[in-house]
């Protein structure tokens, strides 16, 4: 099992044509804090902002890279996207207005769940799709053990 002192083991991983703009709006938008930022003039090569007890790291989208060729930005594939980032908010519906008025496309409007909590879906100012809900799943009830072997 790896250890990060109680923080996230999974950390999503976002590519951006302009990243020094997308980290400025995801930090101003969103609520990010910067962590470590790696860059020059035109290219941010490694970038870390947390929210919380989270991470997302980011960088430059290069498709000549040899990361950047395995990953295409959604404007290319019609807005789609293949995987998410959900971020747990507390006070939702202020995070909300706060990215509505700042431009955030909003996909799914925000809502009670029926799982619990409150959430919205949204693009960024580069049609990534985030989640942002008030519902927290780490305060749900204990992981069910594995069966053993018999």
């Amino acid at each position: 099992m790896a250890s990060t002192g109680g923080n996230s083991t999974i950390i999503p991983c976002l590519r951006y044509r302009d990243a020094h703009v997308a980290i400025d709006w995801l930090c101003d938008t969103f609520g990010f804090q910067r962590q470590a930022v790696h860059a020059d003039e035109h290219t941010v090569h490694h970038a870390q902002l947390t929210f919380g007890g989270g991470m997302i790291m980011l960088g430059s989208a290069d498709n000549g890279s040899e990361w950047g060729r395995y990953s295409i930005q959604p404007e290319e594939i019609d807005g789609r996207e293949t995987q998410s980032c959900c971020v747990v908010v507390d006070a939702i519906d202020q995070h909300y207005s706060k990215a509505k008025a700042a431009g955030a496309e909003i996909v799914i409007d925000i809502a009670d769940q029926d799982y619990g909590g409150r959430g919205y879906a949204c693009r960024d100012i580069e049609g990534h799709l985030w989640w942002f809900g008030s519902y927290d799943p780490w305060s749900g009830p204990e992981p069910t053990p594995e069966p053993s072997a018999a």
